[in-house]
């Protein structure tokens, strides 16, 4: 038996917006589904799982072209998994880079809340850091 749900079913199924569902339809993340007589769209249970692996790997921060990259490979399950470790171990080189960033910028904000002296504007060192050249960041 074919499982036909329409496009609200799919959304509540997987936490995506109806309006998202169409993104990924127009970026061909998703095939457009077939049509019910009433024009209606319905997806079966393949489109349900690939939903939620393109949702879950945005939730894990990974790009667009990154996911179809996985979408593709998903689709050749004798494959070597290598190309999806790569990939994976791509992204998490990136978050890290990120957090490191977070990290340098959260100290940064900490030094001058931390020399603030709550007085008047005239003297806040919180200005006068923000007016000053910033570190150069690599």
């Amino acid at each position: 038996m074919r499982t036909e749900i329409p496009i609200g079913g799919l959304a509540r199924a997987t936490g995506v917006k109806v309006p998202t569902i169409r993104y990924y339809e127009s970026i061909g993340l998703l095939s457009e589904p077939p049509r019910s007589e009433g024009n209606r769209r319905l997806y079966d249970a393949s489109a349900l799982e690939r939903l939620r692996l393109i949702r879950h790997a945005r939730e894990l921060g990974f790009e667009v072209d990154a996911i179809r990259e996985l979408l593709a490979l998903a689709e050749q399950p004798q494959r070597s998994c290598a190309k999806v470790d790569a990939l994976a171990r791509e992204h998490l080189a990136a978050v890290s880079a990120r957090i490191a960033r977070l990290t340098a910028l959260k100290a940064e904000l900490e030094t001058m809340i931390r020399s603030c002296a709550k007085g008047r504007i005239a003297q806040c060192h919180i200005l006068e850091a923000l007016a000053s050249s910033p570190p150069s960041r690599s």
